[in-house]
């Protein structure tokens, strides 16, 4: 595997991207600690800690993660890439129910960079709506702790700055995530998305630290179990994303004039974690939005006892976060997998599934073996998902020490490490020099 890092910078080519992503990722970590214009960056840092240290985790602090730190202290980049993966997200639910859009997806190109178009601006819609946000919400903080004002000016003018500035800093995001996909390596907007949660571990690792070391009730038996805990989870998340089921496919000869197509055996894999990280997006999303609004209405008691039994230290939230897991993995496999149309395709280019007839009987067929293949991947999922409140509950971890033992954070590290290793033993194998693994290919072992 060394020798594989080190064979990357041999090659031209590659080399030339890798400092290409390197350089772009440079300029990323500038705009998420550039600070906005009109806040005081020492208050809001003061005040960012205190809720920090009291809070449980949940949506907030996961935005705070994809942001990397930058919403937390009200950078340039607070918004970071996010409203465009909701954008995407939108664009993509919308395509399953919308015909018109279901017609573009389907012709080729010029249908992709259109829908790539409409995303762009649904993405300068979203920036304008949270820029408003996150600048009513700086402008209601309590005073830090010195007396100082988070926003010494507060207003329209404010506002409006604010605005302006968190959407320029997500459209430059955008763009250097499209740059780095296109000459760079690696899927763009998922390495600046990496980067942000990877720049939280040396905070993480810090605040391990002063953790064991301050508090009486962990000892180096604990750091040793943390730390085999930690390797276990990593390894059971590369499980997680790797694997797949693979249903055999058999295409039939054809002979058009001297040539002879088909007749060759392949197979179809269908990916055991199929909807990737969504689930936990949106199961953290859905829980997050009638907490916070349980929690702004002071009138009724009730109010408040639910939103405080629904924190997400609770069992009660852990549970309903579980079944929102599971269900929203079927969900996003039903609106993004369509057996029919992948059963009439194979029955167009004459292949089949062997002992199952073209048409119908094939769509039901993957259809079952989906659902039952989303059931274990969905209850693996639920599992990494929950691990690190479990952790903030049962063991006091820290909430950001927590978050690198699972959860969305350690899919994304994974999933992008994996594709980013995958492109670069490409560019190895293709120049006749050995990948990152001497038995097989990283993507696909030969058994």
């Amino acid at each position: 595997m060394l020798s594989a890092f080190a064979n990357s910078l041999k090659i031209p080519e590659l080399r030339v991207r890798i400092f290409f992503t390197l350089g772009l990722i440079f300029i990323c970590r500038i705009v998420s600690n550039v600070p906005t214009p009109g806040v005081d960056s020492a208050a809001i840092t003061s005040i960012a800690n205190q809720i920090q240290s009291k809070s449980g985790g949940g949506f907030l602090m996961l935005l705070d993660v994809f942001s990397g730190g930058a919403l937390a202290k009200c950078r340039v980049g607070a918004l970071s890439i996010w409203p465009y993966i909701s954008a995407s997200i939108i664009l993509q639910l919308m395509t399953a129910v919308v015909p018109a859009l279901e017609r573009l997806a389907r012709e080729g190109d010029a249908g992709r960079q259109k829908l790539t178009q409409y995303t762009r601006y649904l993405t300068l819609v979203l920036c304008v709506v949270q820029g408003f946000a996150a600048a009513m919400v700086v402008e209601n903080l309590p005073k830090a702790a010195n007396g100082v004002a988070v926003v010494a000016d507060p207003g329209w003018k404010f506002r409006i700055l604010t605005i302006i500035v968190m959407t320029c800093g997500t459209m430059l995001l955008m763009w250097l995530g499209e740059q780095v996909s296109s000459y760079g390596i690696g899927n763009g907007i998922s390495i600046v998305i990496t980067v942000n949660i990877v720049s939280r571990l040396p905070q993480a690792i810090r605040t391990g630290i002063e953790m064991f070391t301050t508090q009486d009730n962990f000892s180096y038996f604990h750091v040793i179990v943390l730390l085999a805990m930690f390797f276990a989870v990593i390894a059971a998340t590369v499980a997680l994303t790797q694997a797949q089921r693979r249903i055999p496919i058999h295409t039939t000869k054809r002979v058009v004039g001297r040539k002879v197509y088909g007749g060759q055996n392949t197979y179809m894999p269908l990916r055991v974690n199929y909807s990737g990280v969504m689930p936990i997006i949106f199961a953290q999303a859905l829980l997050t939005l009638p907490i916070v609004g349980l929690q702004r209405i002071k009138r009724w008691d009730w109010c408040q006892s639910l939103a405080a039994a629904m924190s997400p230290d609770t069992w009660l939230y852990m549970t309903v976060y579980a079944a929102m897991i599971l269900f929203f993995s079927y969900f996003w496999v039903a609106t993004q997998f369509n057996p029919l149309q992948i059963a009439d395709d194979l029955k167009k280019y004459g292949s089949y599934v062997p002992g199952i007839r073209p048409g119908r009987p094939t769509a039901e067929f993957l259809d079952k073996t989906m659902t039952r293949v989303t059931l274990i991947g969905a209850i693996f999922l639920t599992v990494i998902a929950v691990m690190p409140t479990v952790l903030m509950r049962q063991f006091k971890i820290h909430p950001l020490v927590a978050s690198f033992f699972g959860g969305t954070s350690l899919l994304i590290i994974v999933g992008v490490a994996l594709d980013t290793m995958r492109q670069v033993e490409s560019h190895l194998l293709q120049r006749h020099y050995d990948g990152f693994l001497k038995k097989g290919r990283l993507g696909s072992r030969r058994r």
